[in-house]
């Protein structure tokens, strides 16, 4: 199984609306990331379900640079797809 795969496994999380915000930048941006946003992103999906809800709900701000970054990569990935 790939790392991608395993990554597929991990974005679902239970709610739809996670779900989908979380597989979009698997799948979107994912493959073109650089190491360090990969390694950001798996550290943003090793945290608990409410925790990933309140960043990307923007309830509450990361405190890591790196993650806050992935957070809004996966805003900018929504809008994209939310204007067409």
């Amino acid at each position: 199984m790939s790392e991608q795969d395993r990554l597929r496994w991990r974005c679902r999380r239970g709610t739809r609306e996670l779900d989908l915000m979380l597989m979009r930048y698997l799948e979107q941006d994912y493959p073109k990331a650089s190491e360090a946003e990969r390694a950001a992103f798996a550290a943003l999906l090793e945290r608990p379900d409410p925790e990933i809800q309140a960043l990307l709900w923007n309830a509450v701000p990361s405190r890591d640079p790196h993650v806050a970054g992935i957070i809004a990569k996966i805003h900018a990935s929504g809008a994209s797809d939310d204007a067409s």
